[in-house]
């Protein structure tokens, strides 16, 4: 008997076929000046991502790190709203879709889909490659500009992922605003840097002013107790390297790891973390030294050793960006 692939084995299967045909020099060259691109001015009135041959490249590169950094913002979130799923989604500035295909591997079943993005190349790949998900096959891939015209309808769950850092400051308040307008949840999700994280705030205190709630990563709905400029809340989500990775990062590492800065917020109750493991944690000689963001609103460190007996056990398999006291019942 065939047991159906998961959404992630599902995916890794249809990037897999997506470089079929187009030279590895050619990918190569492809995927890194697109990052150079990415790094570089914001684009205003064009898609980076051109033709077909930018958009394979691309896709087969990042969509396995958006994947996976996606879905385990989404994690946090469902922990949170134990019960909950959404019966729509709306992914904005979306592009081949990686987010829809997260949100798939969280709630499982079919539900109405729309990915909103302006680069049609991309948007024609993700329904073409959305064929191998079935959650996916009625999705609605539509072309749209992403900034201050945009209006969205009303649904459950609307996705910002890897998209504010390509818009202007005016056009980033906006998403977030039509997001906001739109849905009950919103998750954004922006890369694990200093800048990153600037901008996951700014999503987090536009949505908090907007009647919402965070659900994850923060134990609390107060300011953020990082000074800014001293440092940066981000985790990580180990992603299995392709070929392609290899080629253009160099290296023989089975895999990677995508540093990501997140934040789900809802208008509906939900029930956050007692704390977050805010860094790797450190296991010492009969101790585990854990940094936690509190629902106290602070940061603190806590050791737990031997004496904490079956705690301490916990402590030892606690990662990076998971609630603890991980057994703690909701509050």
């Amino acid at each position: 008997m065939n047991v159906p692939l998961s959404p992630a084995e599902s995916l890794r299967a249809a990037l897999a076929g997506l470089l079929d045909g187009l030279p590895p020099r050619q990918a190569a060259g492809a995927v890194e000046r697109l990052i150079a691109n990415y790094r570089g001015s914001t684009p205003t009135d064009a898609p980076i991502l051109r033709d077909r041959a930018d958009v394979a490249a691309y896709a087969a590169y990042r969509m396995p790190a958006t994947f996976e950094a996606v879905r385990a913002a989404l994690a946090a979130f469902a922990a949170a709203a134990p019960g909950w799923r959404p019966a729509g989604h709306v992914d904005v500035g979306g592009g081949t879709g990686a987010a829809t295909w997260a949100v798939s591997a969280t709630w499982d079943g079919p539900r109405p889909v729309t990915v909103l993005d302006w680069a049609e190349p991309a948007l024609a790949l993700g329904r073409e490659i959305a064929e191998a998900n079935p959650a996916l096959r009625d999705a609605r891939w539509q072309r749209a500009r992403i900034g201050a015209a945009l209006v969205l309808d009303p649904t459950d769950l609307v996705t910002v992922s890897y998209v504010l850092g390509e818009l202007t400051g005016d056009d980033r308040a906006a998403v977030v605003d039509a997001a906001a307008a739109a849905a009950q949840a919103v998750v954004v999700v922006e890369p694990g840097t200093p800048d990153g994280y600037a901008r996951v705030i700014e999503a987090r205190d536009r949505l908090l002013g907007a009647g919402f709630r965070v659900a994850a990563p923060c134990p609390h709905s107060a300011a953020c107790p990082i000074v800014p400029g001293t440092d940066w809340c981000h985790f990580s989500a180990r992603v299995s390297r392709s070929s392609l990775h290899r080629q253009v990062k160099g290296g023989s590492l089975p895999y990677e790891d995508e540093k990501f800065s997140y934040v789900a917020a809802t208008r509906f109750p939900v029930s956050p973390a007692p704390a977050r493991v805010v860094r790797r944690p450190q296991i010492r000689k009969g101790q585990v030294l854990l940094d936690l963001c509190e629902a106290d609103e602070r940061l603190s460190r806590r050791t737990v050793t031997k004496r904490h007996g079956d705690l301490y056990k916990t402590a030892r398999d606690t990662d990076w960006g998971d609630r603890w006291p991980p057994e703690a019942s909701d509050a």
